[in-house]
């Protein structure tokens, strides 16, 4: 475990020396609320708060809030690409919230995308409400019972490419090539909007772990918050509205493989930066660069970036499977950072501490 501490926390990062793109991710939740109440699927899910767990790592409290059912696609991915797609079907009719229209809004539209997980069932899920086409490109590295699964909600599968980089080539090929829409879950120059809308989609999420703490916790927020990270977006995301709710008290960490230090080694060197390194377990997490709006709003709201092995992750979540909260290695790696700092004593015994269970164990 490595742990660095954000030397630009609260300040705004210069586009041009960080070799950005222009954009924000917004905190208008409501606007999120409001599409995503035309899905009859699209309910909260669960916030648990495991005092047995709390205890064993040696805290006052943890709560831990549970994507693994999230629209009964078994992630929190599941709103990144259907909110952005209900964005669309929307402007699609002129904003008229009509479910008697929204389900051919989208007809004759193409959505496509690359994906290692759970981005290609939203996206899959999403277009289908809205009566639109989707196409997932996968690499060969890709489980068959994954690509089953996008066929499944309807989706058309591509297989191309050794790895996620080369099946997101081919992907952006594609949709340059048959005026396709490219609905990536990150942002780089020339492709912002999906992938802003995609972060967007997040902060419902995290709102709900708003609500759900003050249920379950009290009035006081959390005093640590550890978010996992690829190329970033459910960190932005949840970050972004965390800090709306609870300005500065919650410490936010948020934590990568270190195998794949996107946001850590951009923080570290001040400008974004694309890592090199092996295939990480935290496969969901395995991202070399990151999403540039992502990079923005963490350098921005971030309190401190940490780095683990595979080897600390399976070790670490073990523990939420010992407490009926099973994850995958990507879906636990937040809580395992947060295991790894309590075990370090970094965490004080009063510590409350938030984290994210983004997918189960399959």
């Amino acid at each position: 475990m490595r742990t660095l501490e954000n030397p630009f926390r609260g300040q705004a990062i210069s586009d041009q020396d960080w070799g950005l793109t222009a954009g924000q991710v917004s905190d208008d939740v409501e606007a999120v609320a409001r599409l995503m109440a035309l899905c009859p699927i699209a309910k909260p899910t669960p916030l648990h708060s495991p005092q047995a767990l709390a205890d064993a790592l040696g805290i006052a409290g943890l709560a831990v809030k549970d994507e693994r059912g999230r629209m009964g696609l078994g992630s929190f991915k599941a709103l990144g690409a259907a909110y952005a797609i209900a964005k669309r079907a929307v402007a699609a009719i002129g904003g008229a919230l009509d479910p008697d229209t929204l389900g051919t809004a989208l007809k004759g539209q193409t959505f496509v995308c690359a994906s290692a997980g759970n981005h290609g069932l939203s996206l899959a899920a999403g277009a289908r409400v809205f009566g639109a086409h989707a196409v997932v490109y996968l690499s060969e590295t890709v489980p068959d019972a994954f690509a089953q699964r996008l066929i499944e909600k309807g989706a058309q599968v591509v297989r191309e490419g050794a790895d996620y980089e080369a099946s997101m080539a081919a992907a952006l090929a594609a949709a340059d090539a048959n005026g396709w829409t490219l609905l990536s879950d990150s942002t780089w120059p020339g492709s912002v909007e999906g992938g802003r809308d995609v972060m967007e989609g997040y902060t419902l999420m995290a709102e709900e772990a708003v609500r759900q703490w003050h249920e379950a916790m009290g009035a006081e927020p959390p005093s640590h918050i550890y978010l996992q990270a690829g190329v970033g977006g459910l960190a932005a995301g949840s970050a972004v509205l965390f800090r709306k709710a609870w300005g500065d008290a919650p410490r936010v960490v948020v934590v990568e493989p270190d195998a794949a230090p996107a946001l850590f080694a951009s923080i570290q060197q001040g400008r974004l930066i694309e890592t090199q390194g092996p295939s990480s377990d935290m496969g969901r997490l395995d991202c070399k660069v990151a999403s540039h709006l992502a990079l923005k709003a963490l350098a921005r709201m971030a309190d401190a970036f940490q780095l683990i092995s595979d080897e600390e992750c399976a070790q670490e979540i073990l523990q939420l499977a010992n407490h009926e909260l099973a994850a995958s290695p990507s879906g636990g790696a937040g809580f395992a950072g947060l295991a790894l700092s309590a075990a370090a004593g970094q965490l004080p015994g009063s510590a409350r501490a938030l984290v994210i269970v983004s997918e189960g164990p399959t």
